[in-house]
């Protein structure tokens, strides 16, 4: 398949575009530094400002899907960044064109009791507040979206360097556990899972989770 990942050399894109890459994909990936990606085969690294909405729909053209792993992190004001940069992916994926996009969302929109969604719990972390306030906001956008064939994966509530296992639990709006209370998955396994959403849609226009 030929895609387009945007944010390629962050946290959970550089899984992604591993994962893809390893299943025989072609992907064109859109970064702030092309340099800091190996050379591969099925690899075209392009420098993009997300927030640049013309020039991101022109390298979003002729592609069958577009990944957004895009996150606002380094910026001060990481919500406001956040939004600003999803609007202009969505438009951008329109304007090109491209009917599928899937979206790396967070897990602070998660319940953790009927209607109480993980993010508005005192026991959040505040330095990641920011971020899943974003994402929330995200996929509230993307519910309204009448257009694009678009899915959201949520992760478990810790996601880190790990095993490829290919082993884990798919679910949708509420945090999973495992027997021992944790919510995790590992970024290699949350890579795993969206790519085989990529090959195999199962949750259009939808949001989905996914945790050992």
């Amino acid at each position: 398949m030929n895609i387009t990942l945007i944010g390629a050399s962050g946290f959970i894109g550089s899984a992604l575009l591993a994962e893809a890459l390893s299943r025989g994909h072609h992907v064109t990936a859109l970064v702030q530094n092309p340099d800091k990606l190996a050379p591969h085969a099925g690899l075209k690294a392009v420098a993009v400002d997300v927030l640049d909405t013309p020039r991101l729909a022109a390298q979003l053209a002729g592609h069958e899907a577009v990944v957004s792993a895009f996150s606002g992190h380094a910026q001060q004001d990481v919500r406001e960044y956040y939004g600003c940069g999803i609007d202009s992916i969505i438009q951008a994926v329109k304007q090109a064109g491209v009917k599928r996009l899937l979206v790396v969302g967070g897990a602070g929109s998660l319940e953790v009791a009927p209607g109480v969604q993980a993010v508005d719990t005192p026991e959040f972390p505040a330095q990641w507040k920011g971020s899943a306030l974003g994402a929330r906001d995200t996929l509230e956008k993307l519910r309204k979206e009448q257009e694009l064939d678009w899915t959201l994966l949520s992760p478990a509530a810790m996601i880190a360097p790990g095993e490829r296992t290919g082993r884990f639990r798919i679910g949708g709006d509420q945090l999973m556990t495992d027997a021992e209370g944790q919510s995790r998955i590992s970024v290699q396994d949350y890579a795993v899972a969206m790519i085989d959403e990529l090959e195999r849609p199962a949750h259009s226009r939808k949001r989905f989770s996914v945790a050992y």
